[in-house]
């Protein structure tokens, strides 16, 4: 199976391409394509960056393609990152409005390009941001069961560990999954929490401890409370730390966050979920994933893009496994997803 990667030069893109090399996730038999911009610095890079990666993993490298319009797409797996990213900063981050603005046009070509001259089997994976948005355009012109954005994968593999970490065990022995919003409005599903080696009440008495009688009818103000607590440490180890004291879905807001207030990004880790997402596609084998997708009353009787458990194949996903949410998380999804319905709408409009 085949891959293009648009904005294959950007900060993720490029992540993503290495990883895939390296991490030997194509065989040599199968193409992966690099895709640009024409006229533009990515224009000239990804050329680049296809002459770097042959020089470096030659012996297993697939084959290396260069596409700079998005008419030349061709592969069965899409992943986009193309598009313009959050800067690092340590003063206002960029809002989600900023950045739906900035690439709401980048989708909409893409979308519209698949719909024309591609195969109509690919598989789209959203890593862009707002993902919500480009997951609600891609799956508008391509349906919606062949788009799936990567943020809540990338929210629960980061809430995996920060629970493996309380507890003192390795990430692999913790199931469990993070809906809602990829970022600040992200929806830890506890009630999804699996914990292996343990029974039923053993793990309930662990999840009990970690969430401290704490509900998550109060989780927005615990993320608005934390977001001022750091943007007053001046020291970069004491925010860490300070970090390393909360309960875990709160880390898993705050870390990232931070991160990016120290001047750093999150490239690396949003590449590696990436593949992980991508090479579950790739292997054929069904499996549950989280991703943001766009539901038709499966969850909350909502329809519109949520976060949301799903089970991932090579054509897609094909159903939410999300029977019961506790209610408290039944009321944050609801109120999640007025949010993003509310952020969606006027570009969408303008899309239409």
């Amino acid at each position: 199976m085949d891959v293009a990667v648009l904005g294959a030069t950007g900060d993720v893109g490029r992540q993503i391409c290495t990883q895939l090399v390296e991490r030997r996730i194509l065989p040599t038999t199968s193409r992966l394509q690099l895709v640009g911009r024409p006229g533009g610095a990515s224009g000239r890079a990804v050329h680049g960056l296809r002459a770097d990666l042959i020089d470096a993993y030659d012996e297993h490298a697939p084959l290396l393609d260069v596409a700079l319009d998005p008419t030349e797409v061709v592969a069965d797996v899409v992943v986009v990152a193309a598009g313009m990213t959050a800067p690092a900063t340590s003063g206002v981050p960029m809002s989600r409005a900023a950045l739906a603005d900035k690439n709401v046009g980048v989708f909409t070509a893409y979308a519209e390009a698949l719909a024309r001259h591609g195969s109509g089997q690919e598989v789209v994976v959203v890593v862009s941001n707002p993902v919500e948005l480009g997951v609600a355009i891609m799956a508008s012109a391509l349906g919606r069961q062949r788009v799936i954005g990567m943020g809540a994968w990338l929210d629960t593999l980061r809430f995996r560990r920060e629970i493996a970490v309380s507890l003192g065990v390795r990430r692999h022995r913790v199931g469990g999954f993070v809906g809602g919003q990829h970022g600040e409005d992200l929806v830890p599903l506890w009630s999804t929490v699996r914990i292996s080696g343990l029974d039923v009440d053993e793990r309930r008495r662990a999840v009990d401890r970690l969430r401290g009688g704490r509900s998550l009818d109060g989780f927005a103000a615990e993320v608005a409370s934390a977001k001022e607590q750091l943007a007053a440490t001046s020291d970069m180890g004491q925010a860490f730390a300070l970090i390393d004291s909360w309960p875990p879905d709160l880390r898993v807001v705050a870390r990232p966050w931070m991160t990016h207030q120290s001047g750093a990004k999150t490239a690396a880790g949003t590449a590696s979920a990436t593949i992980d997402l991508v090479d579950t596609i790739l292997d054929g084998r069904d499996i549950v994933v989280a991703g943001q997708v766009a539901l038709a009353g499966e969850v909350l009787d909502r329809t519109g893009v949520l976060g949301v458990p799903v089970v991932v194949g090579q054509k897609g996903w094909t159903r939410v496994l999300l029977d019961q949410p506790a209610p408290d998380e039944a009321r944050r999804l609801a109120a999640v997803a007025e949010r993003i319905d509310a952020a969606n709408a006027p570009w969408l409009r303008g899309a239409a």
